[in-house]
């Protein structure tokens, strides 16, 4: 009797389940919608979350270094127990604070400068080539017959100003329409991102109390398999998310110092410009680099074009030095996750969901390779311990 209920409740779970994903299938679009609405509701909260996620790391380097060893005694000490978490997590926001606002200094005066020497230069490149021509043409004037030979095309000039008087009709409107949806969006990005700084900063402060929450609400509604499994898989996911940032953050370091010292040694320009630049963008993984390469070879290209060819190409030895040697070992050692699934990660995630992808799939990748590693290990050792000894004659 027992034995036919449990396989009715199989039974009914397996039907459960295939209804469930025949209704999925059937309903696809509608739960995406559906997803894509209670997404945008919950985005600031995600966002403060992440936030939350990256401040922390710096936050509990400050707490271990500052308050690690045995504190003050007397009203200093009370002082410092008490406001531990909050001077740590100032620190930690300052410090994140000050390398963007490094990154900002150091990048966009040069760019500004170039970008206006560039507009000083393209009246004279202007000029000059207007005299080229001049030239060409005095010397060549068989040049001007085959101009001058060629029909003038047909204007419709009816056309041509029906459709100007359409664009002054429909345009200015579908213009305002654009500028207050630029408008909005830009005041509701601003709030948003409030919302999800303070929401961080909430996570923070109680981080203690909520993991102690969310621990009790999972043993409380889950039996010890179940609650084992998800706190052994969401420790993994904070150890390998935790040691993927700060590997790659110590890569972008790396690379960032690269290209200061080989351009230095090299003559090159913009040299500590270039590397910072490189660095921060290098957080993008594998191919973030090349946005600072970009910028280089536009810097460059005002003043000298040999120069910017010759830094395109010191900039793909370096690209391939790190992004072949350094990039897969700094990172993969970090997430404990082979060289070669590295890249894969970072080849997948980029193909499925762009920049986030990229950022989010080594971590994962590796939590799986974990996960199945173990599990094979285990299986493995389970069926050499149930196997039969073999023989000495069968060996």
């Amino acid at each position: 009797m027992n034995l036919n209920r449990k396989n009715i409740k199989k039974i009914h779970g397996l039907i459960l389940f295939t209804a469930a994903v025949i209704l999925v299938l059937m309903k696809f679009d509608l739960l995406c919608t559906a997803a894509a609405f209670v997404v945008g509701i919950v985005r600031p909260f995600l966002l403060g979350g992440m936030i939350a996620f990256v401040i922390n790391l710096p936050m509990r380097f400050f707490e271990a270094k500052l308050f690690g060893k045995e504190e003050a005694k007397g009203t200093v000490g009370r002082f410092f127990r008490k406001g531990k978490r909050g001077i740590s997590m100032t620190l930690a926001y300052l410090a994140v604070i000050l390398a963007f606002t490094l990154v900002v200094v150091t990048v966009v005066p040069q760019l500004a400068g170039t970008i206006r020497e560039l507009t000083n230069k393209i009246p004279v490149f202007w000029n000059n080539m207007m005299q080229e021509l001049t030239v060409l043409f005095a010397s060549n004037p068989e040049l001007l017959e085959q101009i001058y030979s060629l029909e003038a095309p047909q204007i419709d000039w009816k056309a041509t100003i029906d459709t100007i008087i359409g664009f002054l009709q429909n345009g200015v409107g579908s213009m305002l329409n654009s500028t207050f949806t630029v408008a909005s969006s830009i005041i509701s990005s601003t709030v948003n991102f409030f919302i999800s700084l303070i929401f961080s900063i909430y996570i923070l402060s109680q981080k203690e109390k909520l993991g102690n929450q969310f621990d009790r609400l999972l043993r409380a509604y889950t039996n010890q398999r179940v609650y084992g499994n998800v706190r052994r898989v969401l420790t993994l996911l904070n150890r390998n998310f935790s040691n993927f940032i700060t590997g790659q953050c110590m890569e972008a370091v790396i690379l960032g110092l690269m290209f200061v010292i080989v351009m230095t040694v090299s003559g090159f320009d913009y040299a500590v410009m270039i590397g910072v630049l490189i660095a921060f963008t290098a957080l993008i993984p594998i191919v973030g680099a090349f946005i600072g390469c970009f910028v280089g070879a536009f810097l460059m290209l005002v003043d000298d074009p040999v120069r910017a060819f010759w830094f395109v190409i010191l900039f793909i030895v370096l690209q391939q030095i790190e992004g072949n040697l350094i990039y897969p070992h700094v990172v993969g050692n970090s997430v404990g996750l082979p060289s070669i699934w590295v890249l894969a990660a970072v080849t997948i995630g980029g193909s499925l969901m762009g920049v986030f992808g990229m950022l989010v799939f080594i971590p994962l990748l590796s939590t799986v390779y974990i996960l199945l590693r173990d599990d094979v290990n285990r299986r493995n050792k389970t069926d050499i311990s149930a196997a039969p000894p073999v023989k000495e004659e069968e060996r």
